[in-house]
């Protein structure tokens, strides 16, 4: 059996570390908030290339952190993909705002700037012949105004931000960059998180930098969003305890998963390398495939794969074959998230984001992980090509 994510033999290679660093933890007592944190974000800030890295509890908290953090509510749209994980919409509508959803480019997976610039013309205009819009808020689409959006560097690529960053200053919207998946990977010379006005980022254990928990981080530039950003996490906390200077969340990052990711981060960018290498050699051995189409990693990028997604026509075909011979494999997404019953009140219909709807019949993700063998996968690109 191949393992899709393989976290036991990573942890092999850094048992002793990791016990070492959680046995500290348990010497010194300090379970919230430790010293581990504050490690850990300095790293992780000076890794980035941004000035501030604020831990908190999960990826998802990151996006609400950094969405409270720029006072969204009732009245703003904030754009994003409908192919990616349901936090990233989520965090808009549970802070009253409106998700407005913008097709993929078919290669890369992530929001296509051209449609981009089509979805705030439409709502600018209140005109959705120009592009789909939500229609179940048509009648209130007056009162709607863009306020930012939120990219997702899908899979472990990152978005084009060349293009997508001067769309958003032209407009006058924040950009923050949703690297749950995208961790580690980068974007003409710059590392992702750093490639928005926030940058946010999960650390759930599949994850290519993954705790043994629930974790995240947001990072930004910026010293008011920084104290801001740490204000939020901890119950909108001011000078002290039980000075809250606003609303906040219970958003803190876990000392002990701070000590594990501390362990893990020593061989991090070991890993991305190992998974690229990973990456190349299922890329060449499934060339000759005429029905499969491998993913696509566009010059001056560096991919973190978070996974390896094929398109194939044939996509239930390959998945029996593997699983046959006991491989896993994995849809991300079955379901474009404007067509998922929680965003149902938008009015979205099927055929209004053609290239997500495509893609999520067709796509399949095969097992990615550091420590994959050349063998392994040699054996499963022949059973791709014999299916």
């Amino acid at each position: 059996m191949i393992p899709f994510i393989d976290l036991k033999t990573q942890f092999k290679h850094l048992e002793k570390d990791i016990r070492a660093r959680m046995d500290a933890v348990f010497e010194h007592g300090k379970y919230i908030m430790g010293p581990e944190v504050k490690e850990l974000e300095g790293k992780l800030a000076a890794f980035v290339g941004m000035k501030h890295c604020i831990g908190c509890a999960s990826g998802t908290d990151a996006l609400l952190i950094a969405l409270m953090a720029m006072d969204v509510g009732p009245g703003d749209a904030v754009f994003t993909t409908p192919f990616t994980f349901i936090a990233t919409a989520e965090v808009i509508s549970l802070m009253g705002a409106t998700p407005i959803f913008v097709d993929i480019d078919p290669k890369t997976f992530n929001m296509d700037p051209d449609n981009l610039q089509l979805a705030i013309r439409a709502l600018k205009r209140r005109d959705s012949s120009i592009y789909p819009l939500p229609v179940a808020i048509s009648q209130e689409l007056s009162s709607i105004t863009p306020k930012g959006m939120i990219s997702v560097d899908l899979f472990g690529l990152s978005c084009d931000y060349d293009r997508i960053n001067p769309i958003a200053r032209r407009e006058g919207l924040f950009v923050i960059e949703d690297a749950a998946q995208g961790f580690g990977g980068e974007y003409k010379g710059k590392r992702a998180c750093s490639l928005a006005d926030i940058g946010c980022t999960s650390f759930f254990p599949a994850k290519p930098l993954g705790c043994y928990g629930d974790g995240g981080a947001v990072f930004v530039d910026s010293d008011e969003l920084g104290k801001k950003f740490a204000s939020i996490r901890v119950h909108g906390n001011g000078g002290h305890k039980y000075d809250n200077t606003r609303i906040g969340l219970n958003a803190r990052l876990d000392t002990l998963q701070a000590a594990i990711l501390n362990a893990k981060f020593d061989i991090f960018p070991q890993e991305i390398n190992l998974r690229n290498q990973v990456a190349s050699k299922y890329t060449k051995l499934l060339a000759p495939c005429p029905t499969l189409h491998a993913p696509c990693v566009p010059e001056g990028y560096k991919s973190a794969w978070a996974q390896y997604s094929v398109l194939s026509d044939r996509k239930k075909q390959i998945q029996r074959a593997l699983k046959e011979k006991g491989i896993p494999t994995a849809v991300y997404y079955p379901k474009p998230l404007h067509l998922q019953t929680a965003f149902s009140y938008l009015g979205y219909k099927e055929g209004d984001m053609l290239v997500s709807e495509d893609c999520s019949k067709r796509i399949f993700s095969l097992p990615m992980h550091p420590y994959l063998e050349d063998n392994d996968i040699e054996r499963i690109c022949r059973i791709i090509d014999s299916a």
